[in-house]
């Protein structure tokens, strides 16, 4: 036999030479390159770092999930099944998150009446 190595890799993606993105890898549901889009596109630093938009769509996936589970918390006390723009607004000016939004307005859009 030869001096060669096998090297198995686990049964993934990865293991049969296909690429895997930054939020698979990353086990995020937001992603990353769209993230990263925007910190380019907004211009907000000369050099961003490869990890910083990984970063910032596991935090922005943290807050939004946080914000939904109390605006859920908050429709399950009031007796409804969905969460509306109010369950929302109440959920977050009423909590930990209060600070966050503290200047931010969630519209109340009326349905239309069809």
């Amino acid at each position: 036999m030869s001096g060669r190595r096998s090297h198995r890799r686990s049964s993934g993606a990865e293991g049969r030479g296909r690429t895997c993105s930054r939020t698979v890898r990353a086990e995020l549901s937001f992603l990353v390159s769209q993230v990263e889009r925007s910190l380019w596109e907004g211009h907000y630093a000369q050099r961003l770092s490869p990890t910083a938009p990984v970063y910032l769509a596991a935090v922005i996936e943290y807050l939004t999930a946080k914000a939904l589970e109390l605006a859920g918390n908050e429709a399950q006390n009031h007796g409804e099944r969905n969460i509306t723009p109010l369950l929302l607004d109440m959920a977050v000016h009423d909590s930990l998150l209060s600070t966050l939004f503290d200047t931010t307005t969630i519209s109340q859009v009326a349905p239309d009446g069809d």
